[in-house]
């Protein structure tokens, strides 16, 4: 059975410091613990990029084998009707694999419950940062680190972005940092928040979230 919970976050700007305003977060999750639907959740996520392409040839496939060996009787050996049997070096493949759609299904709402299952786990590693996504006029690294460390963000920590517009600036300014993900609010999974030690999140990206996973 779920339950309602409200997250409360209080945003900083880009100097960090802190607003007078609050945002609000309300979702619902399991009255229980939920790390079951989490787990079936990044399950599908790993299983859908699987690309189901490996293959084996059988024995009617591999080139060659269209002459019996020896004749059937006489020579003292075992009888063999092909040099393509599976037994046979350079033979087919007995279940070998075979190209095949791999699926694993989770409901919507399984799926809805699960994100916002973890969001609340995450809710202390939640920093609401003010006007993110247009902040950086030129696509430039070091004053997107700059911004960091007014904030208190320790970038040698996995890091989850979570903007409403991936803005090219942003991009540009983000794509060397190496413990850095950026990523939209509309596309957010649960592989991607279970990864991240802190979350950076903008007002624009939780109303994004509100409308996409909560309602």
């Amino acid at each position: 059975m779920s339950v309602q919970k409200v997250i409360t976050y209080n945003p900083v700007n880009l100097a960090g410091e802190r607003l007078d305003s609050t945002c609000e977060l309300k979702i619902k999750v399991l009255e229980n613990s939920g790390n079951y639907l989490i787990h079936k959740d990044i399950l599908r996520h790993h299983i859908s990029t699987k690309q189901g392409t490996s293959s084996t040839k059988t024995r009617s496939e591999v080139r060659g084998g269209g002459r019996k060996p020896w004749k059937q009787k006489g020579t003292g050996r075992a009888r063999a009707g092909s040099n393509r049997s599976p037994l046979w070096k350079g033979g087919g493949v007995i279940f070998g694999p075979k190209p095949k759609t791999i699926e694993y299904k989770l409901n919507k709402k399984e799926r809805r419950l699960a994100l916002q299952t973890l969001l609340y786990n995450k809710k202390d590693n939640v920093l609401l940062v003010e006007n993110l996504e247009n902040s950086l006029d030129i696509p430039k690294t070091a004053n997107f680190i700059k911004i960091c460390d007014k904030c208190g963000i320790n970038l040698n920590q996995k890091t989850l972005l979570i903007v409403s517009v991936k803005t090219e600036s942003l991009k540009l300014s983000v794509q060397n940092i190496k413990n850095l993900e950026l990523i939209c609010a509309s596309q957010l999974n649960t592989l991607s928040l279970i990864k991240a030690k802190q979350i950076i999140l903008t007002p624009l990206a939780l109303n994004d979230i509100k409308e996409t996973f909560c309602e």
